[in-house]
């Protein structure tokens, strides 16, 4: 068989392995010498010519012209007689190149070279899915469920790469799959077993949810609104922090549409997960007040050494900040990275809203207020001057003064 005839016959592998014929070409290249070397115990006095266009490779072995009966190494070294043969003009000394046929080097080569070449492409097409797969963490890929295991799913991408979707990366009890069913999920890693590289999915990961908001929602996909956190309690309940640097963008509004219609496809998605869209601020006990919505505070005592909230509600509010399973004041302090208790404000009728005092206080202060989270008497008279001023753009003047008007609710 001619040289040619045996590189085509392993076209079979370019149009499988889905590899360009220049990088097939350098990997048969390299096969063969890793076969020379195995035979000769060096391969530095070969030349191997590939010409990828026509898809041919020449094998030139170069070779020292010395004396006759002086051959020391049949390898490196040619008798003068045999130099001869090949060219007339030949003097000890010089250099012969002389080409080897594929076939002449025996079968056993070609065989142990094809194999070789099987190896060599399986390592490259490795290495090419692990770099695009290494690239792609973080990112949603979509498959079709090829088989089903015990404690996984086997997903193929459009290119017929294996993707493993792991039981404990699947929504608990809501995601059933059967063979043939388009898959939508999050590459959590790469992980290599053995010498094969392993792609781990992920439809339990806060960077599923996250890249959900990318693909439905044109604002955060364009960066108009920032996605500053998530966490989930996966098919249960989920909070996501959200923030605009556009004042004229509601981020909440604009990632829940019109009566839910932008994130009801995600919640779909998540087997009807509940998503709690939160306007995210620096504002700590805002913040906190805002992810255990819906429940309403009454007060908050904050520790920042601890990281620990103390948070008031009225007796009515409790179950609701602790929500069903506790899943609402749990994804609440892991969203602000508090640790929140609550406790039932018994005295919470002797308190009064600020708003009561509107004929007293002009409304611009009792906003100012409310944007910290003071929306009643004793949550203002609770803090020191020091602090209102610091968080508030009030004057001390006029603190005092507010101050003054609530105390003397409550000396009455």
């Amino acid at each position: 068989m001619e040289n040619l005839a045996i590189i085509e016959s392993f076209g079979e592998f370019k149009d499988e392995k889905n590899i360009d014929r220049a990088t097939l070409m350098a990997i048969i290249e390299e096969a063969f010498r890793n076969q020379l070397r195995k035979k000769y115990e060096s391969d530095d006095n070969f030349d191997i010519i590939v010409n990828p266009d026509k898809g041919d490779l020449e094998i030139w072995r170069n070779r020292i012209i010395v004396a006759n009966g002086e051959v020391e190494d049949d390898n490196l070294e040619i008798a003068l007689d045999e130099a001869l043969r090949i060219e007339p003009d030949f003097e000890v000394g010089e250099e012969v190149s002389e080409e080897l046929k594929i076939i002449d080097l025996g079968r056993r080569f070609v065989l142990s070279f094809r194999q070789n070449l099987i190896s060599k492409i399986q390592e490259h097409d490795n290495a090419e899915l692990y770099k695009r797969y290494k690239d792609m963490e973080g990112e949603i890929v979509a498959g079709e469920v090829h088989h089903i295991r015990h404690k996984e799913i086997i997903i193929y991408d459009d290119e017929s790469n294996e993707l493993v979707l792991p039981k404990d990366q699947m929504i608990p009890d809501k995601d059933f799959f059967r063979k043939g069913d388009t898959v939508r999920a999050v590459v959590k890693r790469v992980d290599f077993k053995g010498s094969k590289p392993v792609v781990i999915m992920s439809r339990t990961d806060e960077k599923f949810l996250e890249k959900l908001f990318e693909q439905e929602i044109p604002e955060v996909f364009d960066g108009l609104i920032t996605i500053k956190k998530v966490v989930r309690v996966p098919g249960e309940k989920s909070k996501v922090a959200v923030e605009s640097y556009d004042d004229r963008i509601d981020p909440v509004g604009a990632c829940v549409g019109m009566k839910g219609s932008r994130i009801h496809g995600i919640v779909r998605e998540l087997r009807n997960e509940n998503i709690d869209v939160i306007n995210f601020t620096n504002n700590t006990q805002l913040f906190i007040q805002r992810a255990l919505s819906p429940a309403k505070i009454t007060n908050m005592t904050l520790n920042e050494e601890t990281g620990r909230a103390d948070v008031f509600l009225k007796p009515d509010q409790v179950s609701m900040a602790i929500g069903k399973g506790g899943h609402n004041i749990r994804l609440a302090g892991r969203l602000t990275g508090y640790e929140i208790d609550v406790y039932r404000d018994e005295a919470t009728d002797e308190d009064v809203e600020l708003t009561e005092f509107s004929d007293e206080i002009d409304e611009w202060i009792i906003k100012e207020l409310k944007a910290i989270g003071c929306d009643t008497a004793k949550s203002v008279l609770e803090l020191s001057n020091e602090e209102l001023t610091s968080r508030t753009d009030l004057e001390e003047e006029t603190i005092e003064e507010v101050r003054n008007i609530l105390s003397a609710e409550f000396e009455d």
